[in-house]
Parts: C-alpha cells; sequence; structure tokens
C-alpha cells in the first residue's frame, strides 16, 4: 500500500502528494449483495461491491464508504481493485490507517447484469445505501462493529456521494461527514455548460461521458428512441458500442466535436431546457435539500470536467438560505489541480479532516 501512496498514486492522477503511510495490513473481499431498481418498480437486481477490513485488531471501526468516478470498462470497480487506481490510493490512504472502507460497483458493472446507471440519481441511491446493511453484516460475523460514517466520492463519485447524503439523512441514517472531488454537483448546469458555453479547456473525452448517460437515462427511465432522439447517427451508433461495451468499439470513431455528436436543436439552450434530457437533469441535483451534515465539495480551478462554479455549486444554495447553512464549504485544491489533481489533493485533505472527528 505504500508504494501505491509514493509511485502508484502519482502515476495515475499526476501528482506528488504527501499521503499518510499506511501502518497494518487490509483484508479485501468482494461482496454480492441485493438491491432493487427503483426505476423499475423497486425489481431486484444483484450487485457487486468491495469491504477492506483493517487487519489491526480493532473492535469498533470508522467506515469510509467510497464512490467511484467515471470508469469504462466493468472490471474497473472497486471490487477488482488491481484494475481501479482510484480504489487502490483509497484502500492505502484509508483502509491502511484503520479505517474500515465500503465500495459499491453500482449498476451495470462490476458483477452486475444490469445496463450501467450512469448517473442515475435513484440507482445510484439505492446500491450504495443497501451495502452498508451487508457491511454491517460481514464485521458483525468477525466480532466487530460499524463506528462513525463517512463518505466520499469522486467525479461521478462525488454526485453519488452527494446523493447518498440525500438518501441517508431523509431516512435518518448519521453521517459523520462527507466529501467530493471534482464533483458534477448539478448536472444540468454541467451539460448546459458543455453545450451552450464551453471553455477551451473542456476535456476530449467529455464526449463519452454525454453518451453513457443518454444511454443510461434511456435504459432506466424506459425511454425508447431516447438516445436516438439526443444523438446524431454517428453518435448513437459508437455511443451504442461504448455503453454496451462492445469489443468493436473504438474511440476514435466516436466524435470529438459535440456538435457531430448531438443533434442540433440541443444547442439552442431554450429547447434544452424543454426537453425531456433537460428535465431529468434539472430533476437530479445532489444539493437542494437543508443538509445537516458537515460536507467539504473539492475543487479544482484548472478541472477540465467540473468548473469552480459546478464545484462551488452545493455551498453556493445552502448558504443562500437567510443567513446561510454553514455545514457545506467549498475548498479549492488550487488553481493548478486537473480533474485527477483535484482527487490526488483532496484525498489526502479528506483523511486529516475525517481524523479530526473519529
Amino acid at each position: 500500500m505504500n508504494e501505491i501512496l509514493t509511485h502508484g498514486a502519482p502515476a495515475f492522477t499526476g501528482l506528488e502528494v504527501d499521503y499518510t503511510p499506511a501502518t497494518h495490513a487490509v483484508d479485501l473481499y468482494r461482496v454480492t449483495y441485493p438491491t432493487v431498481v427503483p426505476l423499475w418498480d423497486n425489481q431486484p437486481v444483484t450487485v457487486t461491491g468491495l469491504l477492506a477490513i483493517p487487519d489491526n485488531g480493532a473492535g469498533t471501526l470508522p467506515l469510509l464508504s467510497y464512490q467511484h468516478g467515471s470508469i469504462y470498462r466493468r472490471d474497473e470497480v472497486p471490487s477488482h481493485p488491481d484494475k481501479s487506481p482510484q480504489t487502490q490510493l483509497i484502500l492505502a490512504q484509508f483502509a491502511g490507517q484503520g479505517y474500515a472502507v465500503a465500495a459499491a460497483d453500482y449498476l451495470g458493472l462490476g458483477g452486475s447484469d444490469s445496463p450501467q446507471s450512469y448517473l442515475v440519481k435513484s440507482s445510484h441511491q439505492q446500491t450504495t445505501t443497501d451495502l452498508l446493511g451487508p457491511v454491517a453484516a460481514i464485521l458483525a460475523a468477525q466480532d466487530r462493529a460499524m463506528g462513525p460514517l463517512f463518505l466520499a466520492g469522486w467525479s461521478q463519485g462525488g454526485y453519488t456521494t452527494m446523493a447518498m447524503l440525500e438518501r441517508l439523512e431523509r431516512q435518518g441514517t448519521p453521517v459523520t461527514a462527507a466529501a467530493t472531488a471534482a464533483a458534477p454537483l448539478d448536472l444540468y448546469l454541467s451539460i448546459s455548460g458543455y453545450l451552450h458555453y464551453p471553455r477551451k479547456i473542456d476535456a476530449d473525452w467529455l464526449n463519452t461521458l454525454l453518451v453513457m448517460n443518454v444511454f443510461a437515462l434511456q435504459e432506466y427511465h424506459q425511454l425508447p428512441g431516447f438516445a436516438a432522439s439526443v444523438l446524431t447517427p454517428a453518435g448513437y451508433e459508437n455511443g451504442r458500442k461504448l455503453y454496451h461495451s462492445d469489443p468493436s468499439f473504438r474511440s476514435e470513431d466516436l466524435p470529438v466535436d459535440l456538435r457531430a455528436l448531438i443533434r442540433e436543436e440541443y444547442f439552442n439552450p431554450p429547447t434544452f431546457s424543454r426537453s425531456r434530457w433537460g428535465r431529468i437533469l434539472n430533476e437530479s441535483s445532489v444539493y437542494r435539500w437543508v443538509i445537516q451534515t458537515p460536507v467539504r465539495n473539492d475543487y479544482g480551478g484548472s478541472d477540465e470536467a467540473i468548473t469552480v462554479g459546478v464545484g462551488r455549486m452545493a455551498q453556493t444554495w445552502q448558504q443562500a438560505m437567510g443567513a446561510g447553512n454553514q455545514r457545506v464549504q467549498a475548498i479549492s485544491m488550487g488553481s493548478d489541480a486537473t480533474h485527477r489533481g483535484t482527487f490526488a489533493r483532496a484525498v489526502a485533505e479528506w483523511k486529516v479532516w475525517f481524523d479530526s472527528m473519529r
């Protein structure tokens, strides 16, 4: 794990960060557990995730629920940590320091046979919260107990972390603190920005994220023809291959120019706002409730996917209430922090912040 902190993580993120060294070994478990699909009348399905238990003899363990960022292969998930550099960093920094770590693979990834649920809010909420029960049972079977609960996530996982926090607060489950890095806190603003106010630093790979979201919404909201109504013919055919992990997919065939990927009418802001796509995205925000848990949303000044405004959106909205809800703080990881760089620096700061609350 210390090799991950000193060499593996910098190779993945592009930044060297002074992480807290691991102090003991960790046992890893792939967990297969039941959940449901809320948008399919709670149809039962089976999903997978990871549980890491530190080998430190402690009877009660703080639990970090980590929500992973976007991936393209079904096995680049927490339950296959050898193929997930972001999971390796979390394990080395937290599990190696005495935290139990739980991480869901999400619907459609890992051992799940369902379609990928990319940025489908209700499904992310369901799979992440439903993992907590099996985790508690596994710990109890080893005569150990779950202590304070922390949530954290990067990119798509930052969005999922806030969605999970919303679900847990509403059902009365205590959360000690939650943290995100480079999170698309407002999907409508994020995608509207890509389409209507593009930046020079916007990443070429944003095309893949739009495609996966459109196909996921078609599957989970049960909207036949939806993807074809949003994507151009070239975008649809190659996007379908990407979404369904077709081995014939080639990234160079998916248009990078969003005007060659998305149908022209969506570049008109009022049309986009009125569309089914725009309405679903606008209903999928993850910060519009009175948050009771201490939250930090870390953002980067050079993030090629998430703007500073989107990264600060939860704080802006919460602090617009009267004298302001101060529980949510947006924290810059530096003007030079890219999408991965924001994650690299945030993980080290999450550790210090969470430790202060244990």
